[in-house]
């Protein structure tokens, strides 16, 4: 007979972790858009008041989850997948277009999200088909099957013009290399995105001959036999080819905005008060914060509204001004204090399906950590996710807390789940 775990057998770290961050969110939303006539943080009419719904809200759906039998998430992993694929495309079909994204159910004043339950949804699924027996990720079956059940919701998320929320999608990739994929396809799409951004900063035919440089000294390198030599001309055939598909997958499959954001970050365009815009406010607001920032509430870039989305996809900025290079380097202690918990509670669980879901939801808060905050400081392109437990926003929060509580539960019954 399964014992359900007591209070004692919650992981308390990782669940102080993320309470100190969601309420680190909201004193921040209270900041990026401090109105004087509403200065009560509690005020439901403003955006901090409307957040502490949320983390309420978020609160109570935690509690339920960890009310109920852990072994509820396996079994309906399915039916709460289709669920939520079913929802993408009724978006699609009844959706509201917010932002310019066809991604928003709207109910009066409430909007919700279904792409970030998505991310939840694909976790379980993926983790519910891996974890059964004799799931062997060398055969293609398994792979294929594999990437089917992550590239259907980022396909239905793509025809929402999303792309920031489809990419996220690409990490599942790290939950496949950690049980048993090859680390050969991480390789090839870490070189091809290399020769990408190469292609687009050089040309393609600086690349071209710098493939040919590599090729020759290559030769000079390997025992030149016939089937050494083939393997390196075809390797040579490939990247070539791949250059040349550069321009035209640059200029014909993405969308204007997307590749005038890309040339503002590889500095082949400079576009301050368009494109460029929200990256150089917020480069500004962060370098102004200096070494200890000029205190809470004393931003001017946030004040003064300077950096759009101040609450949302660019709420690092607020940290950044208001509490300097110290206050930046403590949320993200904080992150990568948690993501390290979460990969040593998936490493210490007894079944196949909580750790491989573990990994999933770790594999989800990096992509968003690191992406949101490279994305503030320049890194990245922007494409518009939130930072986790942080930005302003329901679905978001819901979302990144159903995900933390089912983990919470899988490993608080750990010892009774096999």
């Amino acid at each position: 007979m399964i014992r359900e775990s007591r209070v004692s057998s919650i992981d308390w770290l990782s669940l102080s972790l993320y309470l100190i961050l969601m309420l680190l969110g909201w004193v921040m939303i209270y900041s990026a858009v401090y109105d004087e006539n509403h200065s009560s943080i509690f005020d439901m009419s403003q955006r901090y008041g409307k957040q502490l719904l949320w983390i309420i809200l978020s609160l109570f759906l935690g509690a339920v989850i960890l009310m109920i039998d852990a072994k509820f998430f396996n079994v309906f992993a399915y039916p709460i997948y289709t669920f939520v694929m079913l929802m993408l495309v009724g978006v699609l079909l009844f959706g509201s277009t917010i932002a310019g994204s066809k991604s928003w159910f709207q109910i009066g004043g409430f909007a919700i999200q279904p792409a970030e339950f998505a991310k939840f949804a694909t976790a379980l699924a993926l983790a519910s088909y891996l974890g059964k027996l004799n799931r062997d990720l060398s055969l293609w079956k398994t792979r294929l099957t594999a990437f089917a059940i992550i590239g259907l919701p980022a396909v239905l998320i793509l025809a929402q013009y999303d792309t920031g929320s489809a990419l996220v999608f690409t990490v599942f990739i790290l939950v496949l290399y950690r049980e048993g994929m090859s680390g050969a396809l991480m390789v090839i799409g870490g070189i091809a995105a290399f020769l990408f951004v190469l292609t687009l900063y050089f040309g393609q035919w600086y690349v071209i001959g710098g493939l040919a440089v590599l090729f020759g000294i290559s030769l000079l390198m390997i025992r030149r036999n016939r089937s050494n030599i083939t393997k390196m001309l075809a390797i040579l055939v490939v990247g070539v080819a791949f250059v040349f598909s550069v321009d035209y997958a640059f200029e014909k499959i993405l969308e204007p905005h997307q590749r005038t954001r890309i040339n503002v970050l590889l500095g082949l365009e400079k576009d301050l008060m368009g494109a460029g815009y929200n990256l150089n406010q917020s480069k500004i607001a962060i370098g102004s914060g200096g070494f200890t920032g000029k205190g809470f509430l004393q931003g001017t870039q946030t004040k003064y509204n300077f950096v759009p989305e101040q609450s949302t996809d660019f709420i690092f900025c607020t940290v950044g001004e208001e509490w300097g290079f110290i206050g930046t380097t403590a949320v993200i202690l904080l992150y990568l204090l948690l993501l390290s918990r979460l990969i040593i509670l998936a490493e210490r669980q007894r079944s196949a399906f909580s750790r491989i879901y573990g990994y999933g939801i770790a594999s989800v808060l990096f992509f968003h950590f690191a992406i949101n905050i490279g994305m503030t400081i320049g890194l990245v392109p922007v494409i518009g996710i939130p930072l986790p437990f942080i930005s302003y926003g329901g679905s978001s929060l819901w979302a990144f807390s159903i995900m933390f509580f089912v983990f919470l539960k899988q490993d608080a019954n750990r010892l009774n789940i096999l």
